[in-house]
C-alpha cells in the first residue's frame, strides 16, 4: 500500500535518521514512539507529502491516499461546521474515477496472478468507500462523527470561524475520519480531547478499514489502538512487532542479549590480546601473532548504546498543612446566563490525589483557576485551610515567561537555596538538555515554552498542587519522570488531565464536570471511574427497558399463567442451549491457548537458561538461532496471552 524506502533526514550536522526503510500494508496500526525531537512528526509529514526527504523516496500504490492531521495551526472560517465537515466528500469523483481505473486493469489482467488478487481487494476497498460516501448516508454520518468529537446539535449551523483553536483541530479531524484515506497519520490527536471524546475515538478507529500511524503521548491509546511500533532511539530507528509496552518489553530484552554479546566479545578480545602481548617478541610465533592481529582488525566490534540518563526529580519537601486543604461552599460561577458551576459544595483534605475530568466547556479550567484563587467566584465562599501553599500550573502561564531571559535564567530567578542543585537534572528531564538550557525564552516554541513554566512552577515549595493539563507537550520518558516525582509527593493536588495511563497510578478520586448537572465524585481512579460510570448506564438503560417491558405487557395478574410458565422455561431452556453451545468451542480454543501457553513458557525457560551462559555464545550458529527463536517465543506468548485474555473476557461474559 505505502513504502518508505531509504529516507534520510538532516538539519546541519545533526542526521535525524539515515535509510529508514518499512512497508504499511493495509489495515495494519503503526505508532512512531520516541522522545520529543527525534524526528517522529518530521516523518509523518514526508509521508504526507509536505516535506521532502534529503534522500529516499516515498512509493505508493495509485490509488493509495494519504490524510494527516498535524498537532496544531489548522484554521476554518466562513461556512458552517456542517458544511465544513461535509467537504470531506469532495473526492467522491475521484474514489470513481479510481474505481473504473482498478475496473480496466482487472479486465486486462491475469486472473490467476497475485496482481489480480491486490486489484479485487482495491476494488472492494474503493467500493465499500463510495457505498460510505452514498449521498443518503452522509448526512447521518457527518452528524454521528461531530458528535462524537463533542459537537452539540446546536453547533451544527455556527460558523467554524467562531470556534478556539482545540475546537478547529476537531472539525479538521471530523473531516479526516469522514474523508476515510487509505492511510491516515494522526500527530498528536488527543491534545485537544477529552476523556469521553478520546474513548469515542479509540472506538472509532478500532473499526478503521485502512492503515493508521499514530503519534501520541498517551500510553493507553498506543496500546489499545497499535500493532506495530517504529522507536526512534539514539539516532536510529528499530521496528517491533507490537504495541508500546511490547516494546518497552522487547527493547529490554534486546538491550539485555546485546548486553551479554558485548561481554562475550570484551572477553575474546582480551584473550586475544593477551595472547599477542605475550608471542609478539618470538619470532617463532611471529605469523600466528600477525594472524590474530588481523582478526581483531576484522572484528565486527559490538557498541552499545547509551541508556538516556535517568532523570529523578523531587519535588522541594513542602510544609505540613492542616487536615483541610481547602473548603469551598455553596459555591457559584456564572458568566451571563451560563451556570458552570452552580451551589457546590467540596472539600480537598490532605493528601487528596484528585483528577478532574469531563467534556471540554464543563468547568474544568475554571474550576482549577478558582480554586487555585486566580478567578473569584460569582458567589458563595472558598475558604483555604491552615498553612497551605498552592503552586497552579496552567498554558496561560507559558505566555507569562520573560522574553528576555535564557531557559536556565528563567529557573534560577525563581528557585529555592534547596531545589538550586536540581536545576539542571529537572531542565533535562523536560526535554532541555545540552545547550539548550541556554536558548532565549524568546525564540522557545509554544509547547517548549509550556515545559519551562511547568519545570519552573515545579521547584516552588507547596503543599497543595493545581496542574491544568501538565502533560500536553511532555513525551512518555517525561511523563514518567513527573509521574514519578508525585508518586512520593506528600502534598495533595489536583490534576486536569485526559491521559488516562498518567492519572491512574497517581490519583485516587476523580471529580467529574458534567455541563448544566452538578459535578460528581468517583472514589479511585480513572479506570475505575470509567468502569463506574459505564455500570451506572447500563443499569439505567436496563431499568429503563425493564420499566417499559412491564408496562407493556401488565395483564392485572399478579403471576403468570400455567401456559405462560411453560413458554418461560421453554424460552429459558432455549437460551441455556444456546449459551452453552456458543461456550464449548470457546472453552475447547481456551484449552488449546492454555496448552500452547504452558509449552511456549517451557521453551522460554530452556532458551533463557542457555542465553545467560557465556559459553553459549561460542557455539556461533546454534547461539544465533537460539537467539532468533527466544524472540519469536516472546512475539508468540504476547499473541497467545491476548488471545487467552479475550476468551476469557467472552467465556465470563456468557456465563455471567
Amino acid at each position: 500500500m505505502l513504502a518508505v524506502d531509504k529516507v534520510s533526514i538532516e538539519y546541519g550536522a545533526r542526521s535525524l535518521f539515515k535509510d529508514l526503510s518499512f512497508t504499511v500494508r493495509a489495515k495494519e496500526r503503526w505508532s512512531l514512539a520516541g522522545p520529543n525531537g527525534a524526528g517522529k512528526s518530521t516523518l509523518m509529514k514526508i509521508i504526507a507529502g509536505i516535506e521532502q526527504p534529503d534522500t529516499g523516496r516515498i512509493i505508493k500504490a495509485k490509488q493509495t491516499t494519504v490524510g494527516y492531521l498535524p498537532q496544531e495551526g489548522v484554521q476554518h472560517k466562513g461556512t458552517s461546521v456542517f458544511e465544513e465537515a461535509s467537504l470531506a466528500f469532495d473526492d467522491v469523483k475521484q474514489l470513481q474515477e479510481q474505481l473504473k481505473e482498478v475496473e480496466a486493469e482487472m479486465e486486462t489482467g491475469d486472473p490467476e496472478s497475485e496482481a489480480y488478487g491486490d486489484l479485487i481487494e482495491v476494488f472492494g476497498d474503493l467500493q465499500l468507500r463510495l457505498d460510505h460516501h452514498d449521498i443518503d448516508k452522509m448526512k447521518p454520518r457527518i452528524e454521528t462523527v461531530l458528535g462524537g468529537l463533542g459537537f452539540k446539535s446546536s453547533d451544527m449551523d455556527r460558523d467554524t470561524g467562531e470556534f478556539s483553536g482545540g475546537w478547529q483541530m476537531r472539525i479538521a479531524m471530523a473531516k479526516l475520519l469522514l474523508r476515510e484515506p487509505s492511510v491516515l497519520l494522526l500527530d498528536e490527536p488527543t491534545n485537544h480531547l477529552d476523556i469521553e471524546t478520546v474513548q469515542w475515538l479509540e472506538q472509532w478507529l478500532r473499526q478503521y478499514s485502512g492503515a493508521l500511524i499514530l503519534i501520541s503521548h498517551d500510553r493507553s491509546m498506543l496500546d489499545n489502538l497499535t500493532n506495530r511500533t517504529l522507536a526512534f532511539e539514539n539516532g536510529g530507528v528499530e521496528q517491533y512487532s507490537g504495541n508500546y509496552s511490547f516494546f518497552l518489553q522487547e527493547r529490554e530484552a534486546r538491550r539485555e542479549q546485546a548486553e551479554r554479546a558485548y561481554r562475550n566479545q570484551q572477553k575474546e578480545i582480551e584473550k586475544t590480546e593477551k595472547l599477542i602481548n605475550r608471542f609478539r617478541a618470538k619470532a617463532t610465533k611471529a605469523k600466528m601473532v600477525q594472524s590474530r592481529i588481523k582478526q581483531l582488525d576484522k572484528m565486527e566490534r559490538i557498541e552499545l548504546e547509551q541508556d538516556e540518563a535517568t532523570m529523578d526529580f523531587r519535588f522541594p519537601q513542602p510544609e505540613r498543612s492542616g487536615q483541610t486543604v481547602l473548603k469551598l461552599e455553596d459555591l457559584c460561577k456564572y458568566y451571563g446566563d451560563n451556570k458552570v458551576i452552580d451551589h457546590f459544595d467540596f472539600e480537598i483534605e490532605r493528601g487528596d490525589k484528585i483528577a478532574i475530568v469531563g467534556v471540554n466547556g464543563a468547568g474544568k479550567s475554571t474550576f482549577s483557576r478558582i480554586i487555585a484563587g486566580e478567578e473569584e467566584p460569582t458567589s458563595g465562599e472558598r475558604i483555604e485551610g491552615h498553612k497551605v501553599g498552592i503552586a497552579y500550573f496552567s498554558q496561560t502561564h507559558a505566555d507569562e515567561l520573560d522574553p528576555t531571559k535564557t531557559v536556565l535564567g528563567t529557573m534560577e530567578g525563581s528557585v529555592t537555596t534547596e531545589a538550586a542543585g536540581n536545576l539542571r537534572t529537572l531542565l533535562g528531564a523536560f526535554l532541555f538538555r545540552g545547550d539548550d538550557v541556554f536558548k532565549s525564552v524568546s525564540v522557545l516554541s509554544g509547547g517548549e515554552r509550556g515545559r519551562l513554566a511547568l519545570a519552573r512552577m515545579l521547584l516552588q515549595p507547596a503543599n497543595f498542587l493545581i496542574l491544568d493539563e501538565p502533560t500536553n507537550h511532555l513525551d512518555l520518558h517525561s511523563q514518567g519522570v513527573l509521574q514519578k516525582a508525585l508518586v512520593d509527593y506528600t502534598g495533595a493536588y489536583a490534576i486536569v488531565s485526559h491521559n488516562r495511563s498518567f492519572l491512574d497510578p497517581i490519583v485516587t478520586k476523580v471529580l467529574e464536570f458534567i455541563p448544566n448537572q452538578p459535578p460528581k465524585l468517583y472514589y479511585g481512579n480513572v479506570s475505575d471511574y470509567i468502569e463506574k460510570k459505564q455500570a451506572d448506564l447500563d443499569a439505567a438503560k436496563n431499568s429503563s427497558q425493564g420499566a417499559g417491558s412491564s408496562s407493556g405487557s401488565s395483564s392485572g395478574k399478579s403471576s403468570p399463567s400455567g401456559a405462560n410458565r411453560k413458554e418461560q422455561r421453554r424460552l429459558e431452556a432455549k437460551a441455556r442451549e444456546a449459551r452453552a453451545a456458543k461456550l464449548k468451542p470457546m472453552k475447547q480454543e481456551f484449552e488449546k491457548v492454555e496448552t500452547a501457553i504452558g509449552k511456549l513458557e517451557e521453551e522460554k525457560a530452556e532458551l533463557t537458561a542457555k542465553l545467560v551462559d557465556p559459553e553459549f555464545f561460542k557455539k556461533g550458529d546454534e547461539a544465533g538461532a537460539a537467539t532468533k527463536r527466544f524472540a519469536e517465543v516472546e512475539s508468540e506468548l504476547e499473541t497467545q496471552y491476548s488471545r487467552w485474555s479475550e476468551l476469557s473476557d467472552e467465556i465470563e461474559k456468557i456465563e455471567g
